[in-house]
């Protein structure tokens, strides 16, 4: 990694507001080969920080154009970099990419807000979709893990959390049997945090198979 370190403002400006298990990957060298990044519901780019000053090809979508006018501009102004381009409105399920185009596909809070079931396999499908052979999936996103009794199924893959907010949660045996179903691996082991009985937030990373 390409960055030195001399404390928190330094670790702050390299990598912003990142997620804590993405940064984790980057430590460990995981993605040192991918050069092509999609954050597949990007936001206003919190997880992108750090692929965007280190020269990788980096794009995102999201379907609120707010948070993608908002990287555009930091982008465009703040980085002075033409990559503002990259950044679409767009629904994680019908994204504007060719296929097998990324080494990386980043999905950070994002699958959890299916509506469905066959939403969930949409989204994810396309995000496979655009991946190379040989390239990552990071995934976090809610599941039951840890809180199976604080949840309340209403169907269709959607629960009602402790908070009373609705979330559409996995478990572990379906996020490998989706590894499974998708031609991949897993690179790391399946990963939870529990907040609090709250929530509990997984941690997913799949390479795609190169059938080469």
């Amino acid at each position: 990694m390409p960055v030195h370190m001399n404390g928190t403002q330094d670790i702050q400006e390299a990598f912003g507001n990142i997620d804590i298990y993405l940064f984790d990957q980057l430590l460990k060298g995981t993605y040192q080969n991918c050069h092509t990044v999609l954050d597949a519901g990007c936001g206003t780019g919190r997880n992108l920080i750090y692929f965007l000053k280190n020269g990788y090809d980096v794009h995102g979508v999201d379907h609120y154009a707010e948070s993608i006018n908002e990287i555009k501009r930091f982008v465009k102004n703040t980085l002075k970099s033409r990559a503002s381009e990259n950044f679409h409105i767009a629904p994680v399920e019908n994204m504007p990419f060719e296929n097998e185009k990324f080494d990386l596909v980043i999905s950070s809070a994002v699958l959890h807000f299916a509506l469905s079931l066959g939403h969930f396999e949409e989204m994810l499908g396309e995000m496979w979709r655009v991946l190379k052979p040989g390239g990552y999936l990071f995934c976090r996103l809610a599941s039951d893990i840890g809180i199976e009794s604080s949840v309340r199924f209403i169907g269709n893959g959607r629960y009602i959390m402790p908070d009373e907010s609705e979330r559409f949660l996995v478990n572990q045996e379906m996020l490998i049997r989706l590894t499974k179903k998708l031609g991949g691996m897993l690179h790391e082991p399946i990963k939870t945090t529990n907040v609090q009985n709250l929530r509990s937030m997984t941690t997913w990373c799949v390479r795609k198979m190169d059938n080469d």
